[in-house]
Protein backbone atom coordinates (compact mmCIF):
# COMPACT_ATOMS: atom_id res chain seq x y z
CA UNK A 1 0.00 0.00 0.00
CA UNK A 2 1.37 3.69 -0.78
CA UNK A 3 0.64 6.18 1.92
CA UNK A 4 2.25 9.80 1.58
CA UNK A 5 3.29 11.39 5.10
CA UNK A 6 3.52 15.14 4.67
CA UNK A 7 5.00 17.81 6.82
CA UNK A 8 3.42 20.53 8.79
CA UNK A 9 6.02 23.17 9.87
CA UNK A 10 8.65 20.66 9.96
CA UNK A 11 6.41 17.68 11.91
CA UNK A 12 5.06 15.03 10.32
CA UNK A 13 1.80 14.22 11.01
CA UNK A 14 -0.62 11.13 10.37
CA UNK A 15 -0.17 9.53 6.66
CA UNK A 16 -2.50 10.50 4.25
CA UNK A 17 -4.59 8.47 1.53
CA UNK A 18 -6.60 9.89 -1.17
CA UNK A 19 -9.15 8.41 -3.07
CA UNK A 20 -11.66 8.97 -5.94
CA UNK A 21 -15.25 8.13 -4.57
CA UNK A 22 -17.75 8.15 -7.60
CA UNK A 23 -21.72 8.02 -7.77
CA UNK A 24 -23.18 5.51 -10.27
CA UNK A 25 -24.38 8.48 -12.33
CA UNK A 26 -20.57 8.85 -12.71
CA UNK A 27 -20.45 11.83 -10.36
CA UNK A 28 -16.77 11.57 -8.88
CA UNK A 29 -14.90 13.74 -5.65
CA UNK A 30 -11.34 13.28 -4.53
CA UNK A 31 -11.23 12.48 -0.69
CA UNK A 32 -8.33 12.13 1.52
CA UNK A 33 -8.26 10.63 5.10
CA UNK A 34 -6.04 10.08 7.92
CA UNK A 35 -4.48 6.16 8.14
CA UNK A 36 -5.11 6.15 11.70
CA UNK A 37 -8.47 6.08 10.74
CA UNK A 38 -11.63 3.75 9.77
CA UNK A 39 -13.93 3.44 7.06
CA UNK A 40 -15.93 5.05 8.38
CA UNK A 41 -13.82 8.38 8.64
CA UNK A 42 -12.96 7.96 5.00
CA UNK A 43 -17.30 7.61 4.59
CA UNK A 44 -17.94 10.43 5.96
CA UNK A 45 -15.83 12.47 4.08
CA UNK A 46 -17.26 11.05 0.80
CA UNK A 47 -20.83 12.06 1.85
CA UNK A 48 -19.36 15.66 2.69
CA UNK A 49 -17.42 16.05 -0.92
CA UNK A 50 -20.60 14.05 -2.78
CA UNK A 51 -23.59 16.08 -0.74
CA UNK A 52 -24.89 12.70 -0.41
CA UNK A 53 -25.87 11.01 3.43
CA UNK A 54 -26.13 7.16 3.57
CA UNK A 55 -23.64 5.68 1.39
CA UNK A 56 -21.13 2.96 1.54
CA UNK A 57 -17.91 2.49 0.09
CA UNK A 58 -17.61 -0.53 -2.16
CA UNK A 59 -13.91 -2.08 -3.01
CA UNK A 60 -12.79 -1.84 -6.74
CA UNK A 61 -13.83 -5.88 -6.41
CA UNK A 62 -17.64 -5.04 -5.07
CA UNK A 63 -17.18 -5.96 -1.59
CA UNK A 64 -18.73 -3.39 0.23
CA UNK A 65 -15.90 -2.11 2.84
CA UNK A 66 -16.72 -2.52 6.88
CA UNK A 67 -17.29 0.62 8.35
CA UNK A 68 -15.21 -0.62 11.63
CA UNK A 69 -12.46 -1.36 10.04
CA UNK A 70 -8.84 0.46 9.77
CA UNK A 71 -8.19 2.48 6.81
CA UNK A 72 -4.33 1.30 7.45
CA UNK A 73 -5.76 -2.34 6.84
CA UNK A 74 -8.14 -2.01 4.43
CA UNK A 75 -6.29 -2.75 1.14
CA UNK A 76 -7.08 0.72 -0.46
CA UNK A 77 -4.07 1.85 -2.26
CA UNK A 78 -3.57 5.74 -2.36
CA UNK A 79 -5.64 7.39 -5.45
CA UNK A 80 -7.61 4.28 -6.50
CA UNK A 81 -11.05 4.73 -7.52
CA UNK A 82 -13.99 3.21 -5.42
CA UNK A 83 -17.85 3.43 -5.90
CA UNK A 84 -19.91 5.52 -3.15
CA UNK A 85 -23.30 3.07 -2.43
CA UNK A 86 -26.06 4.42 -1.66
CA UNK A 87 -28.01 2.99 1.18
CA UNK A 88 -32.09 3.26 2.07
CA UNK A 89 -31.89 4.68 5.46
CA UNK A 90 -34.44 3.49 7.68
CA UNK A 91 -37.51 5.34 9.54
CA UNK A 92 -39.59 4.25 13.24
CA UNK A 93 -41.23 6.50 15.15
CA UNK A 94 -43.19 6.70 18.47
CA UNK A 95 -46.43 8.79 18.68
CA UNK A 96 -43.98 11.69 19.14
CA UNK A 97 -40.22 11.89 17.43
CA UNK A 98 -38.61 10.14 14.65
CA UNK A 99 -35.43 7.87 14.78
CA UNK A 100 -33.41 7.52 11.55
CA UNK A 101 -30.49 5.45 10.76
CA UNK A 102 -28.87 3.09 8.09
CA UNK A 103 -27.13 0.15 8.13
CA UNK A 104 -23.37 1.08 9.09
CA UNK A 105 -22.18 1.57 12.03
CA UNK A 106 -23.00 5.80 11.87
CA UNK A 107 -24.92 7.20 14.42
CA UNK A 108 -29.24 7.14 14.78
CA UNK A 109 -30.70 10.90 14.49
CA UNK A 110 -33.52 11.33 16.44
CA UNK A 111 -35.78 14.64 16.92
CA UNK A 112 -38.97 15.70 18.13
CA UNK A 113 -40.20 15.33 21.71
CA UNK A 114 -37.12 15.34 23.58
CA UNK A 115 -38.94 13.04 26.64
CA UNK A 116 -40.63 10.76 24.15
CA UNK A 117 -37.80 9.45 21.87
CA UNK A 118 -36.67 12.47 20.29
CA UNK A 119 -33.34 13.34 22.31
CA UNK A 120 -31.06 10.03 21.76
CA UNK A 121 -27.98 12.12 23.24
CA UNK A 122 -27.95 9.51 26.76
CA UNK A 123 -27.45 6.04 24.70
CA UNK A 124 -25.41 7.96 21.36
CA UNK A 125 -22.30 6.29 21.89
CA UNK A 126 -23.96 2.65 22.15
CA UNK A 127 -26.18 3.00 19.20
CA UNK A 128 -23.52 1.51 16.62
CA UNK A 129 -24.69 -1.20 14.11
CA UNK A 130 -28.31 -1.09 14.26
CA UNK A 131 -30.20 -3.45 13.09
CA UNK A 132 -34.05 -2.42 13.79
CA UNK A 133 -35.67 0.20 15.76
CA UNK A 134 -39.17 -0.48 17.33
CA UNK A 135 -41.00 2.16 19.26
CA UNK A 136 -44.11 2.39 21.84
CA UNK A 137 -45.81 5.67 21.86
CA UNK A 138 -43.44 7.04 23.86
CA UNK A 139 -39.79 5.19 23.57
CA UNK A 140 -37.58 3.76 21.23
CA UNK A 141 -35.76 0.42 21.34
CA UNK A 142 -33.05 -0.65 18.96
CA UNK A 143 -31.54 -4.11 18.32
CA UNK A 144 -27.87 -3.56 17.41
CA UNK A 145 -26.09 -6.93 14.88
CA UNK A 146 -24.82 -8.43 18.01
CA UNK A 147 -28.35 -8.99 19.56
CA UNK A 148 -28.14 -6.70 22.31
CA UNK A 149 -30.96 -3.77 22.80
CA UNK A 150 -30.04 0.00 23.66
CA UNK A 151 -33.34 1.84 24.52
CA UNK A 152 -34.15 5.72 25.25
CA UNK A 153 -37.41 7.75 25.52
CA UNK A 154 -39.89 7.87 28.76
CA UNK A 155 -38.56 5.48 31.23
CA UNK A 156 -41.44 4.13 32.20
CA UNK A 157 -43.04 3.35 28.72
CA UNK A 158 -39.78 1.24 27.51
CA UNK A 159 -37.14 4.07 27.53
CA UNK A 160 -35.72 2.21 30.51
CA UNK A 161 -34.47 -1.40 29.86
CA UNK A 162 -32.25 -1.77 32.89
CA UNK A 163 -34.56 -4.28 34.68
CA UNK A 164 -34.04 -7.02 31.97
CA UNK A 165 -30.49 -5.46 30.54
CA UNK A 166 -28.47 -8.56 31.02
CA UNK A 167 -31.27 -10.89 29.86
CA UNK A 168 -31.60 -8.82 26.46
CA UNK A 169 -29.27 -11.38 24.49
CA UNK A 170 -29.37 -12.80 20.92
CA UNK A 171 -32.47 -10.94 20.11
CA UNK A 172 -34.21 -11.38 16.96
CA UNK A 173 -37.12 -9.44 17.18
CA UNK A 174 -39.13 -6.57 19.41
CA UNK A 175 -43.02 -5.81 19.61
CA UNK A 176 -44.37 -3.27 21.44
CA UNK A 177 -48.03 -1.66 23.17
CA UNK A 178 -48.28 1.96 23.58
CA UNK A 179 -46.33 1.71 27.20
CA UNK A 180 -44.11 -1.78 26.79
CA UNK A 181 -41.96 -3.86 24.71
CA UNK A 182 -41.57 -7.84 24.23
CA UNK A 183 -38.80 -9.23 22.83
CA UNK A 184 -38.24 -12.84 21.36
CA UNK A 185 -35.04 -13.84 21.54
CA UNK A 186 -33.09 -16.46 19.34
CA UNK A 187 -34.53 -19.46 21.92
CA UNK A 188 -37.87 -18.26 21.23
CA UNK A 189 -38.00 -17.06 24.98
CA UNK A 190 -39.39 -14.03 25.46
CA UNK A 191 -38.14 -11.09 27.36
CA UNK A 192 -40.86 -8.19 28.68
CA UNK A 193 -40.30 -4.48 30.11
CA UNK A 194 -41.85 -0.89 30.65
CA UNK A 195 -45.49 -0.20 32.11
CA UNK A 196 -46.36 -3.43 33.83
CA UNK A 197 -49.99 -3.10 33.41
CA UNK A 198 -49.79 -2.53 29.87
CA UNK A 199 -47.71 -5.74 28.77
CA UNK A 200 -44.13 -5.07 30.58
CA UNK A 201 -44.80 -7.86 33.16
CA UNK A 202 -45.39 -11.25 31.42
CA UNK A 203 -44.48 -13.37 34.61
CA UNK A 204 -47.95 -14.70 34.59
CA UNK A 205 -47.67 -16.59 31.23
CA UNK A 206 -43.78 -16.69 31.57
CA UNK A 207 -43.73 -20.33 31.21
CA UNK A 208 -45.88 -20.61 28.19
CA UNK A 209 -43.65 -18.01 26.09
CA UNK A 210 -41.67 -21.06 24.54
CA UNK A 211 -40.99 -21.25 20.79
CA UNK A 212 -42.17 -17.96 20.09
CA UNK A 213 -42.44 -16.80 16.35
CA UNK A 214 -44.07 -13.35 16.23
CA UNK A 215 -45.49 -11.12 19.15
CA UNK A 216 -48.49 -8.43 18.17
CA UNK A 217 -49.67 -5.70 20.04
CA UNK A 218 -52.86 -3.64 21.13
CA UNK A 219 -52.28 -0.59 23.09
CA UNK A 220 -52.47 -2.64 26.38
CA UNK A 221 -51.57 -6.34 25.51
CA UNK A 222 -49.31 -8.78 23.84
CA UNK A 223 -50.16 -11.59 21.91
CA UNK A 224 -47.55 -14.05 20.77
CA UNK A 225 -47.61 -16.96 18.23
CA UNK A 226 -45.99 -20.39 19.18
CA UNK A 227 -44.31 -22.75 16.96
CA UNK A 228 -47.50 -24.88 17.29
CA UNK A 229 -50.00 -22.13 15.94
CA UNK A 230 -51.57 -21.16 19.90
CA UNK A 231 -51.46 -18.02 21.35
CA UNK A 232 -50.26 -17.07 24.62
CA UNK A 233 -51.58 -13.27 25.93
CA UNK A 234 -51.13 -11.29 28.63
CA UNK A 235 -51.26 -7.10 29.78
CA UNK A 236 -54.80 -5.29 30.52
CA UNK A 237 -57.31 -8.68 30.30
CA UNK A 238 -59.90 -6.28 29.31
CA UNK A 239 -58.16 -5.16 26.21
CA UNK A 240 -56.60 -8.04 24.58
CA UNK A 241 -54.65 -9.60 27.54
CA UNK A 242 -57.21 -12.32 28.25
CA UNK A 243 -57.92 -14.80 25.44
CA UNK A 244 -59.77 -17.67 27.57
CA UNK A 245 -62.70 -17.07 25.85
CA UNK A 246 -61.79 -18.47 22.86
CA UNK A 247 -58.52 -20.05 23.67
CA UNK A 248 -59.99 -23.25 22.03
CA UNK A 249 -60.50 -21.63 18.93
CA UNK A 250 -57.04 -20.06 18.73
CA UNK A 251 -55.28 -23.26 16.39
CA UNK A 252 -53.13 -22.62 13.56
CA UNK A 253 -53.29 -18.81 14.10
CA UNK A 254 -50.96 -17.53 11.53
CA UNK A 255 -50.95 -13.74 11.74
CA UNK A 256 -52.75 -11.39 14.19
CA UNK A 257 -53.84 -7.55 14.10
CA UNK A 258 -54.38 -5.24 16.84
CA UNK A 259 -56.67 -2.19 17.65
CA UNK A 260 -56.29 0.10 20.57
CA UNK A 261 -57.58 -2.82 22.49
CA UNK A 262 -58.90 -5.56 20.74
CA UNK A 263 -57.24 -8.44 18.51
CA UNK A 264 -58.39 -10.12 15.41
CA UNK A 265 -56.01 -13.42 14.37
CA UNK A 266 -56.15 -15.11 11.05
CA UNK A 267 -56.30 -18.79 10.95
CA UNK A 268 -54.53 -20.84 8.66
CA UNK A 269 -58.26 -21.89 7.30
CA UNK A 270 -58.73 -18.36 6.47
CA UNK A 271 -61.27 -17.90 9.34
CA UNK A 272 -60.74 -14.87 11.99
CA UNK A 273 -61.08 -15.16 15.49
CA UNK A 274 -61.27 -11.96 17.79
CA UNK A 275 -61.56 -11.26 21.15
CA UNK A 276 -60.79 -8.29 23.96
CA UNK A 277 -63.03 -4.69 23.82
CA UNK A 278 -66.52 -5.86 22.03
CA UNK A 279 -67.13 -2.15 20.74
CA UNK A 280 -63.58 -1.76 19.28
CA UNK A 281 -62.94 -4.50 16.88
CA UNK A 282 -62.94 -7.67 19.80
CA UNK A 283 -66.65 -9.04 18.97
CA UNK A 284 -66.76 -9.96 15.09
CA UNK A 285 -69.99 -12.11 15.62
CA UNK A 286 -72.07 -9.56 13.22
CA UNK A 287 -69.76 -10.26 10.59
CA UNK A 288 -68.58 -13.76 11.13
CA UNK A 289 -70.19 -15.83 8.41
CA UNK A 290 -68.42 -13.49 5.86
CA UNK A 291 -64.62 -13.96 7.21
CA UNK A 292 -63.37 -16.71 4.82
CA UNK A 293 -60.78 -16.88 3.57
CA UNK A 294 -59.49 -13.62 4.70
CA UNK A 295 -55.90 -12.82 3.53
CA UNK A 296 -54.85 -9.84 5.70
CA UNK A 297 -56.33 -7.48 8.34
CA UNK A 298 -55.76 -3.86 9.27
CA UNK A 299 -56.87 -1.76 12.13
CA UNK A 300 -57.42 1.76 13.03
CA UNK A 301 -57.76 2.65 16.88
CA UNK A 302 -61.82 0.45 17.04
CA UNK A 303 -62.21 -1.28 14.01
CA UNK A 304 -60.91 -3.94 11.46
CA UNK A 305 -60.69 -4.46 8.27
CA UNK A 306 -59.77 -7.94 6.40
CA UNK A 307 -59.44 -8.23 2.67
CA UNK A 308 -60.34 -11.46 1.28
CA UNK A 309 -58.88 -13.32 -1.51
CA UNK A 310 -61.18 -11.84 -4.26
CA UNK A 311 -59.75 -8.49 -2.87
CA UNK A 312 -63.55 -7.64 -1.27
CA UNK A 313 -63.75 -5.80 2.48
CA UNK A 314 -65.17 -7.05 5.39
CA UNK A 315 -65.50 -4.43 8.40
CA UNK A 316 -66.57 -4.63 11.68
CA UNK A 317 -65.87 -2.31 15.32
CA UNK A 318 -67.01 1.12 16.05
CA UNK A 319 -68.62 2.34 12.78
CA UNK A 320 -66.88 6.17 13.43
CA UNK A 321 -63.78 4.46 13.65
CA UNK A 322 -63.79 2.63 10.26
CA UNK A 323 -66.28 -0.56 10.81
CA UNK A 324 -68.98 0.35 8.46
CA UNK A 325 -67.87 0.43 5.17
CA UNK A 326 -71.47 0.07 3.87
CA UNK A 327 -71.27 3.70 1.78
CA UNK A 328 -67.69 2.77 -0.13
CA UNK A 329 -68.85 -1.44 -0.39
CA UNK A 330 -69.60 -1.03 -4.20
CA UNK A 331 -66.21 0.49 -4.79
CA UNK A 332 -64.28 -1.76 -2.82
CA UNK A 333 -63.52 -4.68 -5.28
CA UNK A 334 -59.95 -5.92 -6.44
CA UNK A 335 -57.97 -4.41 -3.16
CA UNK A 336 -54.79 -4.26 -2.99
CA UNK A 337 -53.46 -3.40 0.77
CA UNK A 338 -55.35 -1.18 3.20
CA UNK A 339 -53.89 1.54 5.44
CA UNK A 340 -55.36 3.07 8.35
CA UNK A 341 -54.99 6.25 10.77
CA UNK A 342 -56.74 5.99 14.10
CA UNK A 343 -59.82 6.53 12.75
CA UNK A 344 -60.25 6.17 9.18
CA UNK A 345 -59.44 3.51 6.26
CA UNK A 346 -57.56 4.25 2.71
CA UNK A 347 -58.04 0.81 0.26
CA UNK A 348 -55.27 0.70 -2.94
CA UNK A 349 -57.27 -0.84 -5.86
CA UNK A 350 -55.37 -2.99 -8.38
CA UNK A 351 -56.11 0.05 -10.64
CA UNK A 352 -53.58 1.93 -8.31
CA UNK A 353 -56.94 4.50 -7.16
CA UNK A 354 -58.00 4.71 -3.40
CA UNK A 355 -61.17 4.30 -1.58
CA UNK A 356 -61.49 5.76 2.28
CA UNK A 357 -63.97 5.40 4.37
CA UNK A 358 -64.39 6.24 8.45
CA UNK A 359 -64.35 9.51 10.20
CA UNK A 360 -64.19 12.65 7.16
CA UNK A 361 -62.27 14.80 9.00
CA UNK A 362 -59.61 12.29 9.79
CA UNK A 363 -58.68 10.82 6.52
CA UNK A 364 -62.14 9.16 5.58
CA UNK A 365 -63.38 12.02 2.49
CA UNK A 366 -60.91 12.01 -0.13
CA UNK A 367 -62.62 13.73 -2.42
CA UNK A 368 -60.80 16.86 -2.67
CA UNK A 369 -57.81 15.10 -3.96
CA UNK A 370 -59.39 11.85 -5.63
CA UNK A 371 -58.62 12.92 -9.18
CA UNK A 372 -54.53 13.19 -7.70
CA UNK A 373 -54.99 9.23 -6.41
CA UNK A 374 -54.05 7.68 -9.57
CA UNK A 375 -50.97 5.29 -9.75
CA UNK A 376 -50.04 4.47 -6.14
CA UNK A 377 -47.92 2.77 -4.65
CA UNK A 378 -47.63 3.13 -0.99
CA UNK A 379 -50.00 4.82 1.55
CA UNK A 380 -48.80 5.91 4.94
CA UNK A 381 -50.89 7.22 8.19
CA UNK A 382 -50.80 9.72 11.30
CA UNK A 383 -53.37 9.42 13.71
CA UNK A 384 -55.50 11.72 11.71
CA UNK A 385 -54.35 12.04 7.81
CA UNK A 386 -52.96 10.09 4.77
CA UNK A 387 -49.86 10.22 2.75
CA UNK A 388 -49.48 8.44 -0.40
CA UNK A 389 -46.93 8.05 -2.75
CA UNK A 390 -47.76 7.61 -6.59
CA UNK A 391 -45.44 5.96 -9.37
CA UNK A 392 -44.08 9.25 -10.16
CA UNK A 393 -42.50 9.35 -6.74
CA UNK A 394 -44.62 12.25 -5.72
CA UNK A 395 -46.75 12.51 -2.85
CA UNK A 396 -50.55 13.54 -2.15
CA UNK A 397 -51.98 14.03 1.36
CA UNK A 398 -55.67 14.59 3.00
CA UNK A 399 -57.00 14.44 6.43
CA UNK A 400 -56.42 16.66 9.45
CA UNK A 401 -54.62 19.44 7.58
CA UNK A 402 -52.66 19.99 11.15
CA UNK A 403 -51.45 16.85 11.54
CA UNK A 404 -50.06 15.50 8.40
CA UNK A 405 -52.93 16.05 5.61
CA UNK A 406 -51.82 19.63 4.43
CA UNK A 407 -48.40 19.23 2.95
CA UNK A 408 -48.39 22.57 1.14
CA UNK A 409 -45.71 23.80 2.58
CA UNK A 410 -43.27 21.68 1.23
CA UNK A 411 -44.91 20.05 -1.94
CA UNK A 412 -42.27 21.10 -3.97
CA UNK A 413 -39.62 19.34 -2.31
CA UNK A 414 -41.78 15.69 -2.61
CA UNK A 415 -40.17 14.19 -5.44
CA UNK A 416 -38.66 10.77 -5.86
CA UNK A 417 -39.60 9.79 -2.75
CA UNK A 418 -39.06 6.62 -1.94
CA UNK A 419 -40.91 5.59 2.10
CA UNK A 420 -42.81 7.80 4.14
CA UNK A 421 -42.85 7.32 8.07
CA UNK A 422 -45.24 8.77 10.09
CA UNK A 423 -45.53 9.76 13.87
CA UNK A 424 -49.22 10.66 15.57
CA UNK A 425 -49.33 13.68 13.82
CA UNK A 426 -46.50 14.23 11.56
CA UNK A 427 -44.59 12.34 8.47
CA UNK A 428 -41.29 12.22 7.18
CA UNK A 429 -40.60 11.78 4.11
CA UNK A 430 -36.66 9.76 2.27
CA UNK A 431 -36.14 10.79 -0.78
CA UNK A 432 -33.73 9.30 -3.41
CA UNK A 433 -31.25 11.20 -2.95
CA UNK A 434 -31.40 10.37 0.68
CA UNK A 435 -32.62 14.11 1.82
CA UNK A 436 -35.51 13.76 4.22
CA UNK A 437 -38.26 16.24 3.88
CA UNK A 438 -41.27 16.79 7.14
CA UNK A 439 -44.57 18.15 7.80
CA UNK A 440 -47.33 18.21 10.13
CA UNK A 441 -47.53 19.30 13.77
CA UNK A 442 -44.16 20.25 15.07
CA UNK A 443 -44.85 19.11 18.28
CA UNK A 444 -44.97 15.80 16.84
CA UNK A 445 -41.68 15.88 14.65
CA UNK A 446 -42.44 17.81 12.06
CA UNK A 447 -38.92 20.04 12.39
CA UNK A 448 -35.94 18.32 11.05
CA UNK A 449 -34.18 21.02 11.13
CA UNK A 450 -32.30 20.74 13.97
CA UNK A 451 -30.74 17.43 12.56
CA UNK A 452 -30.50 17.75 9.00
CA UNK A 453 -26.68 18.59 9.62
CA UNK A 454 -26.21 14.69 11.15
CA UNK A 455 -27.79 12.76 8.60
CA UNK A 456 -23.92 12.79 6.98
CA UNK A 457 -22.85 10.92 10.30
CA UNK A 458 -25.44 8.05 9.43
Amino acid sequence: MQWRSRPVSGQMVDSLIEIEAYLPSGRCETVTASQSGTIADLTKAAQLSLRRPFLRLAAPDGRLLDPTKSLWLSGLQDRESIAAVAQQPKVAATTYAFALWSGGVGRVATWGDPNRGGDSSRVQDQLRNVHQICATGFAFAAILADGSVVTWGDPYRGGDSSRVQDQLQSVKQICATWSAFAAILADGSVVTWGNRKEGGDSSRVQDQLRNVQQISGTHYAFAAILADGTVVTWGNPIWGGDSSRVQDQLRNVQQMCGTQSAFAAILADGSVVTWGDPKEGGDSSRVQDQLKNVQQICGTQSAFAAILADGSIVTWGASLGGGDSSQAHDQLKKVQQICATGFTFAAILADGSVVTWGDPNRGGDSSRVQDQLRNVHQICATAFAFAAILADGSVVTWGDPNRGGDSSRVQDQLRNVQQISATGSAFAAILADGSVVTWGHEDFGADSSRVQDLFMDI
